[in-house]
């Protein structure tokens, strides 16, 4: 089984004058992204995502950033298909609890089973303990634990709290909602011991964060093994922030002891050639469209796992 997560940057589509157009990856927090010339550049942008995602031909593919289902089956239907993709004939876009729609995403070739939102989950749900500024009967997840399973696989698919505007107010909303994904496989794990599990997606995690101080520690080793460790130190980071040439990796890909048991050898690929030209630290080549800022597939870049046999 193949498997990509990728934060595609705000993937919404809209219907502008009777005609139906999809928003382009940008944020509009970089000057020339809010201006209508940045505008003219978002079919460039999506058309470098799908064919990112055609690159990948991956079995599942986890997003993160999409707008609803519609958003979903438009992309899928009018931009990956044209892109090369062979057809997802599965499709999941469930509504999360972020105002701005950057919803959890999944299409798959293979039928998804015991699909979940966790949107409406609280803290005393889970019976967690408090933690300051946290409100303990509001809904834990900023935007969503989307469980699923493919295959024999459970999927915990996640994107937390960015440490922004405050690093430190932000802390403790990353934390609880490590500690409510905890919960939720350890619950997984009292039904079936021997289960394969997978916590992918967005943590939003600062790469200067020390290891015993990250908020999301309740999910790092021991509890889980960290695919992305498998890989060279110089080549995990997923992410580039154009205003200041910032390098991160928020993605993550946090296996089951037993998954990564069973595949010793299987180490995570990090497709970059959607990402700015600008991104210098990667001289990989860059797919023709991509300019030294936009046009280019996200800020992200999609993270690939093998798991020969599944």
């Amino acid at each position: 089984m193949r498997i990509v997560t990728f934060n595609v940057q705000n993937l919404r589509l809209r219907r502008v004058a009777g005609r139906a157009r999809l928003d382009g990856a940008r944020d509009g927090d970089v000057a020339q992204d809010a201006e209508r010339a940045g505008a003219a550049l978002d079919l460039a942008d999506r058309r470098l995502t799908s064919a990112i995602l055609a690159q990948a031909d991956a079995d599942v593919i986890c997003l993160q950033e999409v707008f609803d289902l519609e958003t979903l089956d438009f992309f899928h239907d009018h931009l990956m298909r044209h892109a090369g993709a062979r057809a997802y004939p599965y499709r999941v876009c469930l509504p999360g609890n972020d105002g701005g729609g950057r919803d959890l995403a999944v299409l798959s070739r293979r039928p998804l089973e015991d699909v979940q939102s966790h949107a409406q989950l609280t803290p005393d749900d889970l019976g967690l303990s408090a933690l300051p500024g946290i409100h303990m009967n509001r809904p834990v997840f900023r935007r969503d634990c989307l469980t699923f399973r493919v295959a024999g696989l459970h999927f915990f698919l996640c994107h937390f709290k960015a440490p922004w505007p405050d690093a430190a107010q932000s802390w403790p909303v990353r934390h609880m909602e490590a500690l409510a994904v905890r919960k939720l496989v350890e619950g997984l794990l009292r039904r079936d011991p021997a289960a394969l599990w997978l916590v992918l997606g967005d943590l939003n995690e600062p790469t200067s964060a020390a290891e015993d101080r990250a908020a999301i520690v309740p999910l790092l080793p021991p509890f889980s093994v960290d695919l992305l460790a498998r890989m060279p130190q110089a080549e995990r980071w997923t992410f580039f922030e154009a205003e200041n040439g910032h390098y991160a990796c928020p993605d993550a890909l946090l296996a089951a002891p037993a998954v990564a048991q069973r595949w010793p050898d299987t180490q995570p690929q990090v497709l970059r050639a959607g990402l700015d030209r600008a991104a210098t630290r990667s001289q990989v080549q860059r797919l023709a469209d991509v300019g030294a800022h936009r046009p280019h597939a996200s800020d992200h870049a999609a993270i690939v796992l093998e798991l020969a046999g599944l």
